[in-house]
């Protein structure tokens, strides 16, 4: 067999979710589930109009040469209470969707639940009820019953660790929770509805029971260089417990039928054991025919004493989540094939008798539609490099069967809506209609060759070598360089890998331990509302990135007309071979003149219009949008927020989060402008607190801001949080300091300063590049 093709009999396939494709979201009896119900939900009507439209979508699957689709039941339009009545309606939908794609020769593998609860049953306790797990029992033997006799592979749950700690933990997810102990209670009881739904689909005759679960590897960021490498005694500690919360805390109860020893104390602290009885872990614990797996990116972490827990993480306290240098999607996730190995490896290892499934794996890019085709060279490039690996390890003994594209359709991407792009095919969601990318006609002849043929991918990675030949990145740069200290058993390995995959070493690869003369102009402007500590990573970080590819950095001021014309020359001779802008608020004309010459310009922040440059940004909109919804959940209905000046793109994003939040809630924005410093905060919060009777939370498009309100309600006699709740925006330094501590939105700085380095790169490499958009996170302190 060659390195390029699979087994004989390898399932070819993609992966969707009824929330996110389906629509029709109050049609034909179906009832309201929790993400109807979640702040900025409702995006799922008419999300690809799959309800109407799954005759062509099959066929679109029929036609690219599909073995399987994995597609998801909704619970709440089949028993719209969730449990009692069933909607008939709704189940004949999912028999003619079964029945078409019997007839397209595809084999349907239903999920059971990804994520969408009946509200009926969320009004009722939803995950933190035990009860919510017996319903669930019941409702798989109901589907079963109508579609056991043509369906073979059943999914009880889709990832539960995102449904438990991303819903009921981080609050981003519905049911929009955030409490550590409704978080371990919820991940219990999905534990437990797996194993009484997998009965009960036994009971009823199924033929193959599984799980789908996201695994990730846990690493330390010198690990990311070297996989072998044994971290110190305390970073070895955080990678065991990140690791506990996020894998073993469900392979272990559904593959061994128990608890990892470490991760009871954990949930003894922030949630009690009660919830867990005698018995529960016979149920969860007994046998499976498949483990589906879903991969994306790695997670990286270290310890740090001083750090917070992420709400994600109950009990993360002293662990420092890290950035992964290389290139990310959209989404600001780390691309890293070689992770997909590591986990592959370990569950080889550790649980050999358990068939696996990838059952997601994909990428959001964001895609060009051009007159003649859309052009995803990234989306292919990224899931080439993933099957390349997936090949190597099925070579060292991997028991996968099949491989899922997540997913066939741009559709809906929960709590962010439309804008992520994940399909193999395009969705125009003003017109339904449906056109396929480069990345899905690629994966056509995949399936049709099964394999990845003599073609070698357009950019194969230091990442796929060092995964084919299992060493790590800076051994394949040695080899490279031919430096002698690497053995001859290792070169060997990797110039066989190089062989076999048409590697061709770039800059990239030889800047690893070699210098070249090449130059980057890094722009800058002074700092403006509080952006000091961005501008300084900035320069720290990309400057440090890019002089380890072998860049010289050409440090430019630019605060002038006349600056911007010596900046402008100094480009179009072709002085630099890259530029990294960072000015205020999109850089204006300056961004526009640079991307007319040849040189690759990046960009930090989004611009005020639409630009030519790629840029990175932070999602502003989201985080006010969080901030705001965790204020509402707490109870507060009169917010105000004290905005910066609106001309600023950052501020008009926040604000637009803001507002998105209380329209939501059906309450109307109450605004105060104010200027960047502190005592402006503390003007613009009096003005608040006059002129809005019963204010009672407030929140600052800037830390600066918030402090300064923080002074003022002190002044005025207001008891934070008591009687005004208080949230800011960036986490800078002062937020930890003030009395009682700012709860704020926490931007990623140094991520953001990473991201622009490895985007500059990626430029320079002559890869098509998209902008990205770095995810915030609310860090809740005692001023809520």
């Amino acid at each position: 067999m060659s390195t390029a093709r699979f087994p004989e009999g390898f399932v070819w396939g993609v992966s969707t979710s009824a929330y996110q494709i389906e629509g029709a979201s109050g049609e034909d009896g179906k009832g309201p589930s929790i993400w109807d119900a979640f702040p900025g939900g409702r995006h799922g009507d008419p999300a690809c109009d799959h309800y109407r439209r799954y005759p062509e979508d099959v066929r679109l699957m029929r036609d690219l040469g599909m073995a399987a689709y994995r597609f998801s039941v909704s619970w709440s339009r089949v028993l719209p209470e969730g449990a009692g009545r069933r909607n008939d309606l709704g189940l004949d939908f999912y028999d003619r969707l079964v029945d078409e794609l019997l007839g397209a020769g595809i084999t349907p593998y239903a999920t059971l639940y990804h994520w969408d609860l009946p509200q009926a049953l969320e009004d009722r306790g939803g995950w933190t009820s035990r009860d919510t797990a017996h319903r669930f029992a019941d409702y798989a033997r109901v589907v079963h019953e109508r579609l056991g006799d043509r369906v073979g592979t059943w999914f009880t749950l889709n990832e539960p660790w995102v449904a438990a700690f991303i819903g009921h933990g981080a609050g981003v997810h519905a049911p929009g929770r955030r409490s550590a102990a409704d978080a371990f209670v919820a991940a219990h009881h999905m534990l437990l509805a797996h194993g009484l739904g997998a009965e009960a689909l036994r009971s009823s005759g199924a033929q193959r029971v599984g799980v789908v679960l996201n695994l990730s590897p846990v690493l330390t960021p010198a690990q990311l260089g070297d996989f072998t490498l044994e971290p110190s005694e305390e970073d070895a500690e955080a990678v065991a417990r990140i690791d506990t919360l996020l894998n073993r805390q469900f392979v272990e109860p559904i593959l061994r039928g128990r608890h990892p020893g470490d991760l009871l104390p954990v949930i003894e602290r922030a949630a009690g054991l009660g919830h867990i009885h005698d018995g529960d872990l016979d149920v969860i614990g007994r046998p499976i025919d498949l483990l589906g797996v879903n991969y994306y990116t790695p997670v990286v972490v270290r310890a740090q004493p001083s750090a917070a827990a992420d709400p994600a993480f109950p009990g993360s306290e002293g662990i420092l989540f890290c950035s992964v240098p290389t290139a990310v999607t959209a989404m600001g996730w780390p691309i890293m094939p070689g992770g997909l190995s590591l986990v592959l490896r370990r569950l080889t290892r550790e649980y050999p008798d358990t068939e696996l499934m990838i059952t997601e794996n994909g990428a959001d890019f964001v895609d060009v539609v051009t007159g003649d085709g859309i052009h995803d060279v990234d989306r292919t490039s990224y899931l080439e490099e993933h099957l390349r690996v997936l090949r190597a390890s099925l070579d060292e003994g991997a028991r996968v069967r099949g491989y899922l594209v997540w997913s066939l359709l741009d559709c809906v991407e929960w709590a962010d809506g439309y804008r992520r792009k994940f399909g193999l095919v395009h969705v125009d969601f003003a017109t339904q209609r449906r056109r396929l990318k480069d990345s899905a006609l690629w994966y056509r002849d995949v399936i049709k060759r099964n394999g990845l043929g003599v073609d070698r991918p357009k950019r194969p990675t230091l990442e796929t070598v060092a995964a084919r030949a299992q060493v790590s990145r800076a051994t394949v740069s040695r080899v490279v360089n031919g430096e002698a200290s690497v053995s001859p058993e290792v070169r060997a390995a990797v110039l066989r890998a190089v062989q076999e995959l048409g590697y061709v070493p770039n800059a990239a690869a030889r800047s690893l331990v070699t210098r070249r003369a090449n130059a980057v102009a890094l722009v800058l402007a002074p700092p403006q509302n509080g952006g000091e500590a961005l501008v300084s990573a900035v320069v720290q970080y990309v400057t440090s990135l890019l002089e380890g590819a072998g860049k010289q950095i050409a440090l430019m001021l630019a605060d002038t007309d006349e600056s911007h014309r010596r900046i402008v020359r100094h480009v179009e001779t072709h002085q630099v071979d890259g530029v990294v802008l960072v000015l205020p608020d999109g850089a204006g004309p300056l961004a526009e003149r640079l991307a007319r010459t040849e040189v690759p310009v990046v960009l930090l922040g989004r611009p005020a219009i639409a630009s030519l440059v790629p840029y990175v940004d932070v999602d502003n909109v989201g985080g006010a949008r969080a901030a705001t919804a965790y204020l509402l959940d707490q109870g507060r209905r009169r917010v105000g927020i004290i905005c910066g000046p609106t001309d600023l793109v950052v501020v008009q994003d926040r604000l637009a989060g803001h507002r998105n939040a209380l329209h939501q809630a059906g309450l109307h924005p109450i605004t105060a402008p104010a200027g960047f410093d502190r005592e402006s905060g503390a003007a613009a919060a009096r003005r608040l607190m006059g002129d809005v009777p019963g204010l009672d939370a407030v929140l600052a498009t800037s830390d600066q801001l918030a402090i300064g309100a923080l002074r003022a309600a002190r002044q005025a006699g207001r008891r934070v949080p008591e009687d005004l709740a208080i949230v800011g925006f960036g986490d800078i330094d002062a937020a930890s300091a003030t009395t009682p501590a700012l709860t704020t939105v926490r931007v990623p700085v140094t991520e953001q300063a990473l991201a622009l380095a490895r985007l500059l790169l990626s430029r320079l490499d002559g890869r098509h590049t998209s902008s990205v958009v770095l995810p915030t996170r609310l860090v809740v302190r005692e001023t809520t």
